[in-house]
């Protein structure tokens, strides 16, 4: 077993460890979290860690995230993964290079993939008498094969709380009882699921969201002057990071990306979105438009919860497009086959 499954195990187990015990942990501001930016000019690690990220020619790892269980006795096992590189998407078609067994290679994986970690990307449903067998998802890029195992074991058990926690909306094993009742956003199409499209032409995709309001965000603990902007010299003075896992800015928000793209196409140069889309990945740098990057804001939400986005594609196939409603603690995904010809 890779490495980096086996670590993310053991945290798991650890993080899983803690909630059975009740043990609860202060949240920290994203504020304080989104100020390690200034960490950087004092902590050393963090100095060796910027000094090796890739913008492009590293491998990805799958991830097993976890196991849910379906209302009539079958399960989910969770996918996600991580892709080394802070520019370069990868493309990966299903087979020998991203393939699970036993069984078909394709299960639904992603085919383009996105930087940086993506957690809960898709989930395989395996039989309510799956038992003790293993899930093996492959992937093979940039010279290197790595696998993540996925099985039922109780540890790796996740519900919405596990999510939330591990995305970075809460701390780790913090939770109430108007949390643990929060439920992911309302997301319907007002667009076809299937579009057929010519190269060049402009599709537009209109999303209807509606969400409860939760998770609350606390802008009462920004330093704001008093035009109620953010004062960036009170917020370095006022607070340092403490939070050791990623922390993610709570706000609603509707975001577009290639789930899956053509064989032999490079879909992160074929399609172009607008208006920009959020980035769906853990973007920390600073100032990035990603939830997890430090100073971001949440985009107004349109007041008919109608979202508008236009895509042109630039090279024929067959795409998938992923559209993401995100409240900040939890999302709800759904699939646009577009069908591009010349």
């Amino acid at each position: 077993m890779n490495r980096s499954i086996e670590s993310q195990r053991m945290q798991r187990s650890a993080r899983h460890s803690e909630r059975s015990l009740g043990r609860k942990v202060v949240p920290v501001t994203r504020l304080a979290s989104a100020l390690v930016v200034g960490a950087i000019l004092v902590l050393p690690t963090e100095v060796i860690a910027q000094g090796l990220t890739f913008n492009k020619g590293q491998s990805i790892s799958p991830a097993f995230e976890g196991w849910e269980e379906n209302e009539d006795g079958s399960f989910n096992i969770v996918f996600g993964y991580m892709n080394r590189n802070w520019e370069g998407e990868v493309d990966l078609s299903p087979g020998p290079d991203n393939g699970f067994s036993p069984g078909p290679a394709d299960r639904g994986q992603p085919t383009h993939f996105l930087p940086r970690r993506n957690r809960f990307v898709f989930r395989v449903q395996v039989p309510a008498d799956f038992g003790d067998q293993e899930l093996v998802w492959t992937l093979r890029s940039d010279g290197e094969t790595l696998k993540a195992y996925g099985s039922l074991r109780p540890d790796y058990f996740i519900d919405n709380v596990v999510m939330m926690s591990e995305t970075g909306t809460l701390g780790a094993g913090t939770s109430d009882p108007e949390l643990r009742a929060h439920a992911p956003p309302s997301l319907t199409l007002e667009t076809p699921t299937e579009i057929e499209a010519q190269v060049g032409e402009r599709v537009q995709l209109v999303a209807h969201v509606t969400d409860d309001g939760l998770p609350r965000a606390d802008p009462g603990r920004l330093p704001l002057t008093d035009e109620g902007e953010l004062d960036f010299d009170l917020a370095v003075n006022r607070f340092i990071p403490v939070r050791i896992t990623v922390d993610k800015t709570v706000g609603l928000h509707m975001a577009w990306f290639v789930y899956r793209g053509p064989e032999e196409v490079n879909a992160q140069e074929a399609i172009s979105l607008d208006p920009p889309q959020v980035h769906v990945w853990e973007d920390t740098r600073p100032y990035s438009n990603s939830p997890w990057a430090p100073f971001w804001i949440p985009p107004e939400p349109p007041e008919d919860g109608r979202w508008i986005t236009e895509v042109i594609f630039q090279e024929p196939g067959t795409y998938v497009l992923r559209g993401r409603a995100d409240d900040g603690g939890l999302f709800t995904d759904t699939d646009v086959t577009v069908r591009v010809q010349p």
